[in-house]
């Protein structure tokens, strides 16, 4: 077979794909991480997209009742995603639900991997009260960022956070083991959140943890030239003026990044965005307003 003939006769990843799942309606709880800081698109609700969002337009092909909330708000602690979107969350009656938190606890002095697990096993077991299917997200294992100053909490946590999964037929996305974020193309600028290569493949990463097939195509990014001694030390300055010290004076103003910020999608509705076919091009009456709110 020639070359052309193999192009085509494989499969076209861009084509609509009937997804098959049980769930029809999914919440995503969390901070910056799940709101999808670093994955700028204007297009989309707050103008950032995600990993949440990736997974979203995934599961919704071929599901036209589908319906995605995102209630996530960037620099909110574990205790204040409980208290400011638990209720709400439940109150959509979800049958899939991504909790992502205690990240911006542990980056902070005194965070304490153990005390933040007790208080996550309660909430978990509350969400998965109704039946939903709950996905947890563990650390993950990189010196490149910021988070490498604390990987010996974020692996206490993670292991804690394996055993309230188990307690709770939790879904545990396995960031730790995602060998491929110690690419420096992974993250974004300021090295605590994710590029959009990486929102993507934690997107592809937390489809195969709820063994559902994607569209979503492995990506091999260009190696990054190896900089000098000189060269990398004047980078590591411009990033410590630009985030690193506006981030300590936010802590030292007890202040935070998500400040007067609100939920990009507080209601359950239908999703759009990059490469979700809608078919005839339109939604259902007053989806777009939903969507919108």
């Amino acid at each position: 077979m020639s070359e052309t003939e193999a192009m085509e006769n494989s499969p076209d990843p861009s084509a609509e794909t009937v997804v098959t799942h049980p769930w029809t309606r999914y919440v995503a709880m969390g901070d910056s991480f799940t709101e999808g800081i670093g994955d700028p698109e204007p297009a989309s609700p707050g103008g950032h997209r995600g990993w949440a969002d990736r997974v979203a337009e995934e599961l919704s092909r071929g599901h036209n009742d589908f319906a995605y909330a995102n209630l996530a708000v960037r620099g909110r602690l574990l205790q204040q995603i409980v208290d400011q979107q638990m209720a709400h969350c439940l109150s959509l009656k979800p049958d899939l639900i991504t909790l992502s938190a205690g990240g911006n606890d542990l980056i902070r002095p005194g965070g304490d991997p153990d005390v933040l697990a007790e208080k996550l096993d309660s909430v978990v077991q509350i969400l998965s009260l109704g039946g939903a299917t709950v996905v947890l997200f563990n650390g993950p294992d990189t010196g490149s960022t910021v988070l490498g100053r604390i990987r010996s909490k974020v692996a206490i946590y993670n292991e804690n956070l394996r055993t309230i999964a188990a307690r709770h037929d939790a879904v545990i996305a396995d960031m730790w083991s995602l060998r491929q974020l110690n690419d420096p193309q992974m993250w974004n600028a300021d090295r605590l959140h994710f590029s959009p290569l990486g929102h993507h493949t934690i997107a592809a990463m937390v489809l195969d943890s709820l063994n559902v097939q994607h569209t979503l195509q492995p990506l091999s990014p260009k190696p990054l030239p190896q900089r000098s001694w000189r060269e990398a030390r004047s980078g590591d300055l411009v990033w410590a003026k630009a985030y690193f010290v506006p981030w300590v004076v936010r802590r030292l103003r007890h202040r935070s990044s998500g400040d007067g910020v609100t939920a990009k999608r507080p209601l359950a509705g239908p999703v759009f965005g990059p490469g979700v076919p809608l078919g005839s091009g339109e939604g259902p009456p007053g989806a777009e307003d939903a969507v919108r709110s």
